[in-house]
Formats: structure tokens, sequence, C-alpha cells
């Protein structure tokens, strides 16, 4: 594209507000003329004042007006050739009811008390986060989660909720079950759900306006309570050691030729095939074009706001394979330059055929030497098979997946020459069994396995969340796993409601044991630093493989991995429908902490033979 018509603007866009007088400045260097409306009340019909923004330096438009114009209502006219479109500025920070009209606010006014002193959660690396993905509605908005504010950011501010049994749900459930890290389905204004509609459900991977909360989580979404809300219920977050991450889907936009940026600057923030025709990378109809100038600098710029206006913790990129690795980079640099704790991940694949050039997409191995991480596909489909079929994996049946299962215990690093995957350093893994995509990893090995009882299926289950829990990189839980939520075999529940999707807290009472477990294996990673080794030096230095039964692993750490208060860890794992004895590389007493009942740091017996017997479909822990 020619770089004379769309010039590069560097200067900040949007609204730059004080008490005194607001400023407007829009980039949209093929527009003949540009009118700012401005309304009292969202429901106004008439403008209060229509003002002329002026043509001004590297194809923007600018306009100031005196005056405190917070609570204030506006939309720009912008006319292109004969062409007159009402549209918001895609910079935007507030929009009023369903996104019909922006909205001016004073950001200082929504800061909640204390907010000054907030801070992020502090990692010494990004493999000590535990990392746990749910969506708003889920988690909030059954009759039995005790919840008050149900659907709402500030479900998350609410302590002291629990079930019908008694038992701990929303926040104190978290804090009990141990994550470090909240990673939240969009919570950006998206486009599909009526903000004043009590009972419409979206995943929310359909975006509207990037820099604006989604309004159906607020209490009133005409006003700027989401802002103020959003920023509570991070507060509560930190407040409880718990850090959030934000679902970013910048990859596509809900609307094509009626979106914010082509109603602006058309054509221009898009990838196109050679016909003409908007490419379809992302499988919903467009892909934004990351490697032009004003689209990256979009998307950085909207990363830092969000970064620095609601102190977020990470960020999870939607489909990163469609942008650029030069885009990738900038991000990474900019948010680490703000704080090296922010955490940076996404997915290494595109949602269909992409324009953008194979060699700059951020697929699987392209993170390499970023501080970037990316989702593991390779360990998750040989845990347990392939996402919504019949297929088995290492935990419900499958023989020959044991070589796969090692490369994602050493995080995917190059650890030897028959084993190594994708990665340069462990903490551009993320292990996942399972996420919001597909059945979840219940209702999955109900499907694998049909005929294998529960209590057979609950032992696959955990066998395969330890193996997630104990490997090197960055361990990510899909919320409800650990309560073995089942979404009734419904594997792409994006708007599929609360009945299928909300959390059913009484399986906490039911499986409690299970979440139990869960719990003490993340007690187990969070308390012993050798599960989370720097580097890839220090892992193939501490952790060796030992020899073990056929289709069966078993690794030690050592001597004191990574500072590690134990001298000696050894991990096993046996998948097979029998007891299994395995040899233990050194002699004398060895404490279990992990059995196929219980799982936690306390020791629960001590073994004093030169091997172990471990349970059918199990796994064992055990430390000198």
């Amino acid at each position: 594209m020619a770089e004379s018509l769309y010039p590069y603007y560097d200067g900040q866009l949007g609204i730059d507000y004080s008490r005194e007088k607001s400023s407007f400045r829009i980039w949209a260097p093929t527009a003949c003329s540009i009118k700012l409306l401005l309304y009292e009340r969202e429901t106004d019909k008439r403008p209060l004042l229509i003002q002329e923004l002026e043509k001004d330096i590297k194809g923007t438009w600018f306009t100031e007006i005196t005056g405190d114009l917070a609570g204030v209502y506006h939309i720009y006219q912008v006319q292109i050739g004969k062409e007159i479109n009402r549209v918001i500025d895609p910079y935007t920070r507030a929009v009023g009811t369903n996104s019909r009209l922006g909205l001016i606010v004073d950001l200082a006014r929504t800061n909640p008390p204390g907010w000054e002193n907030d801070k992020r959660v502090k990692l010494a690396r990004p493999q000590d986060a535990i990392i746990y993905e749910t969506h708003i509605r889920d988690f909030t908005s059954s009759a039995g989660s005790g919840i008050f504010y149900k659907n709402k950011y500030l479900a998350f501010t609410e302590r002291g909720t629990v079930n019908k049994s008694g038992l701990k749900t929303g926040i104190d459930h978290l804090k009990e079950l141990g994550i470090t890290h909240l990673h939240l389905l969009p919570v950006f204004d998206f486009a599909t759900v009526d903000d004043l509609a009590a009972d419409e459900y979206n995943w929310g991977y359909d975006p509207y306006y990037y820099n604006v909360p989604e309004g159906s989580y607020a209490t009133n979404p005409a006003d700027e309570s989401r802002i103020r809300e959003f920023k509570e219920m991070v507060k509560s977050l930190h407040d409880n050691g718990i850090g959030i991450i934000m679902d970013v889907v910048y990859n596509h936009t809900y609307y094509t030729e009626d979106s914010p940026f082509n109603k602006i600057v058309p054509g221009y923030y898009y990838r196109k095939d050679r016909y003409g025709n908007f490419s379809n990378g992302s499988g919903t109809g467009n892909e934004t074009a990351s490697e032009r100038p004003m689209v990256r600098k979009f998307i950085l710029d909207s990363v830092l706001y969000w970064a620095k206006e609601y102190h977020i913790d990470g960020f999870r990129f939607d489909l990163m394979a469609l942008h650029d690795r030069k885009t990738m980079a900038e991000v990474e640099r900019a948010l680490h330059e703000l704080d090296p704790s922010i955490l940076i991940y996404g997915e290494p694949w595109t949602g269909g055929l992409s324009r953008l050039e194979p060699r700059e997409q951020m697929v699987k191995g392209r993170q390499k030497g970023m501080r970037i991480a990316v989702f593991n596909d390779h360990f998750r489909n040989a845990i347990k098979g392939d996402n919504d079929g019949s297929g088995r994996g290492f935990v419900s049946g499958a023989a020959g997946q044991v070589p796969n299962i090692i490369r994602g215990i050493v995080g995917g690093i190059e650890y030897s020459g028959e084993i190594k995957d994708f990665t340069s350093e462990p903490w551009e893994t993320i292990n996942y069994v399972s996420s919001h995509d597909n059945l979840t990893l219940w209702d999955k090995l109900i499907r694998s396995n049909p005929e294998d009882s529960e209590k057979t299926r609950i032992k696959m289950d955990r066998l395969a969340q330890g193996i997630i829990l104990t490997a090197q990189g960055i361990p990510f839980i899909h919320g409800g796993e650990e309560l073995l939520r089942s979404k009734y075999g419904h594997h792409n529940s994006y708007n599929a409601g609360d009945e299928i999707n909300q959390f059913n807290w009484e399986r906490k009472t039911i499986y409690y044991s299970t979440f139990a477990y869960y719990k003490g294996l993340i007690k187990l990673r969070k308390e012993h630093p050798a599960f989370r080794l720097k580097n890839t030096e220090e892992i193939r230095k501490c952790l060796k493989f030992l020899a073990v039964p056929e289709n069966t692993v078993g690794f030690y750490l050592g001597e004191h991995a990574n500072d590690d208060p134990w001298k000696r860890i050894v991990v096993f794992f046996n998948p097979e429908g029998k007891k299994q004895l395995f040899r233990l590389p050194f002699s004398g007493f060895w404490r279990v902490v992990v059995d196929d009942n219980r799982a936690g740091t306390e020791t629960l017996y001590l073994i004093n033979k030169d091997y172990v017997e471990l349970a059918p479909i199990s796994m064992m822990v055990l430390y000198q």
C-alpha cells in the first residue's frame, strides 16, 4: 500500500481529556471531511454540538473543545468520497449501551480506593505461573454459586461465597485451589450480546471496541460503571494474590465492511486476496493486517493501554499465527519494558488460509528466542488423544506416546538428539490438556473410554493433570476441570448459553477428592522450584529420565534442582491398567507425597526399598 496515501502517525490518537478541555484526533487519511457530534444523553436525537475537525499532520484530523466533557456521548461523521459514515473511533476508551455512541470519561474518577497502590503479581520467570482459564458467566451464573453479582465483573470482588454444601466458590475457590493467574475469555467490548439482555451468551471472540470493557458484565452499561467495576475486579484479584490475563482478539473483527476501522479508512486494516476479496485466515470472514504500520500501532497502543490503565498481568493472543512476527516482537518488547512479569502467549495457528507470508506467521517454533509462549498441542494430543473424537492418548490407553510425553516433560526444548520439539526455552510452552475450545477433559474421556467405569476415568483425569503440573514450562488449566466439569458432550459451546456452560458448583461436593488432588498438585508445583527449572541448560543438567517398564515414564530431578529444599525428587507415570514395578535410582528412605489417591507436599508414607509399586493408571512423586 502506498505510504503517501496512508502516512504513519506515531503520536497519541483518540480523545485526550482534561477538566479544562478535550482534544480529538482521528487517523483518516482518505477522508474528505469529519464532524464530531456530541450528545448530552445517549437517548437524545439532537446533538448538543456539531464540530468540524480540521485536516492535520500525517493523515490525522483534529479538534479541541473547551470545558469539562466527562459524561458526554459522541460519534463521528466521516465522509469518504460521496459516502458518509457514522462511527465511533476505534481508539475510544468508553461507549454507551450496546456501543451506539462513544462516551467521554475522566479515567481518574473511575479508580477504586487504593488503586494507586495496586500492583501486578510479580513473577521471577513465566514458568512460575499457574494459569486458570474461565469465562465470567461460566464461573458465576449458577444459582448454586452463592454469588450475588452473577455474570458481572463484581462477582470477583465477593468473598465468603459457598455452594449448597458450604464449600467455597468464586474468588475464594480460586485462592483455595492455589492458581496464580486467572485467564478470562474476552472482556473487551464484543458485538454479539445485548448489554441489557440477561440471558444472552457468547464467549466474546467477536471484537467491536478493543479498548472498552464489555458492557453486559457491568451493572450499568450506559455510563463509566464498566470501567470502575473492571478495575474493582482487577484490584480484588490482586489483593488475593491472583493476576489477571486478558484474552485478546486483534486478528479479526466481528464486522468487516461495517467495522469501525473500515468505516474510517476503507480497505486499510484488512488483508485481501488477489481478487480484492477479504482474506479469511480467521475463519470468521476477515483478518486484520498486523504488518501494516497503523494496524501494528493500534495493537501496540491497545495492549499498553490495558496494561497501564487496568494493571493487566498478561495477554493471550487468539489465532496468534495471523500476526506477523515483527508485530509480536514489538508487543513483547513494549510490554516487558513496562513490566518483565507480564505474561504473553497465544495460539500458534490460524483459523484458515491467510494472506500473511508463511515465514511471518507466529506458528510453533517462531517464538524461539522471544519471551512469548505458545500452546503445546503436541503434548495435549499425546496425553489425551484427539480433541473431540474417540482417539485415545497416553492416559486413556494408547500405546506409542511415551516419546511425545517425554518431549512435553522437558518443556519442548532440545534436550538431546532424540528428545526435542519446538521451543528453545521452557517458558515458550503453555502445557495444557484442555481449554474452552473442544470437549472438556472429562467429556473427552467419556467419549474415548465409554466402556471404562467413572472411577477409572477419574484416574485418567488426575494422571493427565498430574503430567501437566509436573512438566517443565507454563501449566494451564481449563476452569472447572478440578470439578470434572462437563458440558454434556458439547464441543463448541461459544453461544450455547448458561445451561451448557455454567459451572455446576455441586460437583465440587461430589468430586471433592479430585478437587483436593488438583489443589495438592498445584501446591507441590508452587512450593518446589524443581518443577520450574530456569532454562534449557538447567533442564539438561537436573532432569534425568529413568529406566522404566514399557509404556510408562519416570524421571528424576536433583540434586536440589533450582535450589529446591528436597535433594532428590522422582516422578513416575503408569497409564497401564495393571500395577507396575518401578526401580528407584538411589537406595535409602523415600517419602511419598503423591500417589493414586492423594497429592501435595506432606509425607503420605515412607518407602525403604529399591523399587516402588504403582497402582493402575496413576502417578507417584517421591523425594529424599
